[in-house]
């Protein structure tokens, strides 16, 4: 694993964990009937105006960079697939020539013929 996949892969469960928490700290729409029973918006974090606009435009960048951050990963992981493995090394196709299988006794198209029935 190079350094860049490494780094994506530390940005992706940052951003993971922060959108988990960033949505589980957004009120549902449900809790604005409950406000006008003693909830008053004045003691919020970000005042008056309500968290909504805050909340909904960071879980919107963060969502943003989850899906890029997991695109990325799976370019990388398609091109390790690609390229023969978990080390890296492309894998070797051992092919043998027409002139080698007849010098071994076989004829060129044995590959290509079912085996005979006993």
């Amino acid at each position: 694993m190079d350094l860049v996949e490494t780094a994506i892969l530390a940005v992706h469960v940052l951003v993971a964990v922060s959108l988990v928490v960033l949505v589980l700290l957004q009120r549902g729409k449900g809790a604005d009937a409950g406000a006008a029973f003693g909830g008053g918006a004045s003691q919020t974090v970000f005042g008056s105006s309500g968290s909504g606009n805050f909340m909904t435009r960071m879980t919107s960048v963060l969502a943003l960079v989850f899906f890029i951050t997991s695109f990325s990963l799976a370019v990388y992981a398609k091109n390790r697939a690609e390229m023969g493995g978990e080390a890296g090394i492309p894998t070797v196709q051992e092919t043998i020539s027409t002139e080698e299988r007849e010098r071994a006794g076989e004829s060129p198209g044995d590959d290509d013929q079912p085996p005979p029935l006993e």
